[in-house]
């Protein structure tokens, strides 16, 4: 795919929405039996997810190119989808949603104030956040329908980081070329600033999962050197790579 071409976004998008139509739903009637740290967690992601995505689709339109926008909407329609799965799996083990959470609140008021750019910034530190924590959910526990949903969320996210790589992208083309580093290295503290809130705040749900809270933020860090690469100089041939969330140690 070549940097810049949404058009084939778009078209990879409405594939993904066909294939899951002709997949259906996870068999929610199984149930779902969790510790109680893990469906805490679970509830907070869910907030996170959840959203009309109303001021980022604004903002692509008035980027001036129909293609992102559409590419745009329909990935907003996919975490809604997320939002939607969480929820159903908490339904499923008794657990009742969250009306609101702090930080979901403080990423949403950060997004809103800025520009395209700077809002696609900070939706890609919880992107890449949220790769590392399905992973977990999906590797952590032997709970066949929270395998499923956090399978087919993190699918999703594994196609949402290289999107919005290819878009940054393009947008720090635009700047001078001695801003893109450094703006890339800020990205890289408050994504570290982040990791370690949100290890801190799923400490318990994370130790569940057979995951420690360093092993976490070192997994997303690792990861992140990716997605700076991505962004600051696209791989041969235009591929936009996503980032591999699978090595590190404690």
């Amino acid at each position: 795919m070549r940097t810049g071409d949404f058009a084939e976004w778009t078209r990879r998008f409405e594939d993904e929405r066909e294939r899951r139509r002709v997949q259906g739903d996870p068999d929610w009637e199984r149930g779902a039996t969790l510790h109680p740290a893990v469906w805490a967690g679970i509830q907070r992601f869910q907030v996170g997810e959840d959203g009309d995505g109303a001021n980022l689709v604004g903002k692509a339109d008035r980027a001036g190119d129909p293609d992102y926008a559409q590419a745009v909407r329909l990935f907003v329609a996919e975490e809604q989808n997320h939002a939607r799965l969480l929820a159903r799996l908490l339904a499923a083990g008794g657990v009742p949603t969250l009306t609101g959470h702090w930080s979901d609140a403080v990423f949403v008021r950060l997004r809103r104030l800025m520009g395209l750019r700077m809002e696609l910034l900070v939706l890609m530190i919880a992107e890449v956040v949220a790769l590392r924590y399905y992973r977990a959910l999906r590797e952590g526990t032997d709970d066949p329908l929270t395998t499923d949903v956090a399978n087919r969320i993190l699918s999703d996210e594994q196609r949402h980081v290289p999107f919005h790589c290819e878009r940054l992208h393009d947008s720090l083309a635009e700047l001078p070329r001695a801003l893109r580093r450094p703006l890339m290295a800020v990205w890289r503290l408050l994504l570290l600033t982040v990791s370690l809130v949100v290890a801190t705040d799923h400490g318990p749900a994370l130790r569940q999962l057979g995951i420690g809270r360093l092993r976490f933020v070192t997994d997303v860090m690792t990861s992140s050197h990716t997605v700076v690469s991505a962004v600051l100089a696209p791989a041969p041939e235009g591929e936009m790579p996503h980032p591999d969330t699978g090595a590190s140690a404690d």
